[in-house]
């Protein structure tokens, strides 16, 4: 991203400005060739994406309130988004990927007397495919993505691989 734009992480509807960590983490499923000791990667299974953030000034439990609805951590809340989650999961819109059909496994909120004012949280998320048309369109939207952020100039381009990587001065 361009020097001084913060865009942030979107898990749903909800944004989050100050990420400090995001993971996305991937599985593929390995089938073993009948009488053979070679095997092979036929689909993958498993997509999970782990974000940890600070959740900082006036709008912060609003925001964790937004994220537990997410969640559907309350019991009034499950009732009457359930049907509405029959068609399609939580996108997850960040730097690194465009995901459809996500689902929150945990959420874990943290509040330390050296940030009184602010919110620790990690969420763990994992892919739950509604369809197969979500699948694809989510997979082309992180496609465009791709394409879209190899155009856009960055930090990096303006310092030496050298220093980035944690080379001499």
């Amino acid at each position: 991203m361009p020097a001084g734009v913060n865009v942030p992480v979107l898990i749903g509807a909800v944004p989050l400005f100050t990420v400090t960590s995001l993971t996305l983490g991937e599985g593929y499923q390995v089938a073993r060739i009948a009488g053979s000791r070679l095997a092979q990667l036929v689909a993958p299974t498993t997509k999970s994406i782990s974000v940890e953030a600070v959740l900082v000034g006036r709008t912060r439990l609003l925001t964790k309130k937004g994220l537990e609805a997410m969640a559907l951590t309350s019991r009034v809340l499950a009732g009457s988004t359930a049907p509405l989650m029959k068609m399609a999961g939580l996108p997850v819109v960040c730097g690194m990927t465009v995901s459809l059909d996500m689902q929150i496994t945990s959420l874990r909120f943290t509040q330390s007397n050296q940030k009184r004012d602010a919110l620790d949280v990690a969420i763990s998320l994992e892919q739950v495919p509604r369809s197969s048309l979500t699948a694809i369109l989510g997979e082309a939207m992180d496609i465009a993505l791709a394409a879209g952020s190899a155009a856009i100039p960055t930090v990096s381009e303006m310092i030496s691989p050298d220093r980035q990587l944690g080379g001499g001065l």
